[in-house]
């Protein structure tokens, strides 16, 4: 493994670094192959659930161990453990792999612990990077305060995995070896796609009959006024409209509809208030718990709440691309920026600078043919990563050492 003088520094200033109290006590280690996969910053641990599933799913007996911030989402296998990051300080790393003794590593995002790559190459543990920026930073500061930190750390890994084809340039740049580095893309995610009951969307797709529909999908008050005011603009263009309106607070549904027929003149039906969704009906509020992948299926177009003038991104927006949805958002898109930015570089959503444009946008997505491209652009993003989670699935497999053979049938004495 490469070392660089810039790696011995901060080595050294690790192995001073003041640490917080004892880490809690760890479960025991299962017996048979490990793999512990970790997120190195926030926004990278998207993939790692399945990718752990079809590590699981692959090799029969292998243990798989996952560190990402806030947990993974949903049930993982049964082989499947859960544990936090260790501190990138000295000691902490050295008990960690001591415990796990993991048989290969695989890391994901772009903030590199310098100690804990480090460490893990000089035990032999194979080491793979997926899902690397271009613009990789290492923890304690910029790679420019310790002279050929990156390089040295870039040769430590087996194998590579670069974000897109820019990313993979920079990387070797850095100094990641060729024969290691690869374009690998963005991993597959677990599919967001919400449930919803089959009786009840018929019965409402019975109401709506033909009426085109868009959804505002989890509006807080600071919006309500922005979206109603575009809803009026697309009824001057299609008088048969309708807004179904989903609170982000559900028990602001009384004030949200008081205020609609109030200011803005429109007629307004509550789903928690069993109102009648009719033919004059111009915005239904769906003020009931668990009910947003009814909507998602029946509303071609979705206003992502929170995106203009309230907190950021309320919902995931691969919850509305999974079924089909055109979405459109606005500039606030924390703390899902990076599935957002993913669907806006593809061409699957549209980005509004101002409420202004939100009504004539609208409009424009009402044509079926443009709602179509949007949404069809949305679903394929998010359903990617399939070929890049399998590529890092089969490099991960041929690092880990050969299965042990099963027993076979016994011979003749």
């Amino acid at each position: 493994m490469d070392r660089s003088i810039g790696l011995g520094l901060y080595l050294l200033a690790a192995g001073r670094r003041a640490r917080g109290g004892a880490a809690a006590p760890a479960p025991p280690r299962p017996e048979g192959t490990l793999v512990w996969l970790a997120a190195l910053d926030p926004a990278a641990g998207h993939g790692l659930g399945q990718l752990a599933r079809r590590l699981a799913e692959e090799r029969p007996g292998l243990r798989v161990l996952l560190s990402t911030p806030g947990g993974c989402a949903g049930d993982t296998a049964a082989r499947v453990m859960q544990t936090e990051m260790p501190e990138d300080a000295t000691g902490a790393v050295r008990a960690f792999l001591d415990h796990w003794r993991p048989d290969a590593v695989v890391l994901t995002g772009g903030r590199l612990r310098p100690v804990l790559v480090h460490a893990a190459a000089r035990r032999a543990i194979p080491l793979v990077l997926a899902e690397a920026p271009g613009a990789l930073t290492v923890d304690g500061g910029s790679p420019r305060w310790w002279p050929g930190v990156m390089r040295a750390l870039l040769r430590s890994f087996a194998r590579i995995f670069a974000l897109d084809e820019p990313a993979l340039r920079a990387l070797r740049r850095a100094g990641a070896p060729p024969p290691a580095s690869a374009i690998g893309g963005r991993l597959e995610a677990e599919s967001r796609a919400l449930g919803c009951n089959e009786a009840e969307r018929a019965a409402v797709a019975r109401s709506l009959g033909t009426r085109p529909a868009w959804l505002a999908a989890a509006l807080p008050m600071a919006e309500l006024d922005m979206v109603a005011a575009a809803h009026l603009a697309a009824l001057r263009m299609t008088h048969r409209l309708l807004l179904i309106l989903v609170p982000a607070d559900l028990g602001q549904a009384e004030a949200m509809a008081a205020r609609l027929i109030a200011h803005h003149g429109l007629i307004v039906a509550r789903r928690g208030s069993d109102d009648e969704l009719s033919e004059e009906t111009q915005v239904y509020i769906a003020d009931t718990e668990g009910e947003l992948g009814l909507w998602y299926r029946l509303a071609p177009i979705a206003w992502l709440g929170g995106t203009l003038a309230g907190p950021g991104c309320l919902r995931h927006p691969f919850e509305a691309a999974a079924l089909g949805a055109a979405i459109v958002h606005g500039p606030v898109t924390a703390p899902h920026a990076v599935a957002c930015a993913d669907l806006s570089r593809a061409g699957g959503s549209r980005v509004l600078k101002n409420s202004a444009e939100l009504g004539e946008t609208v409009g424009d997505l009402l044509a079926p043919d443009r709602a179509a491209r949007l949404a069809r652009a949305a679903w394929e993003v998010e359903s990617a990563g399939v070929e890049a989670t399998d590529q890092l699935v089969r490099a991960v497999l041929e690092l880990l050492p050969a299965p042990a053979p099963a027993n076979g049938p016994r011979g003749d004495p």
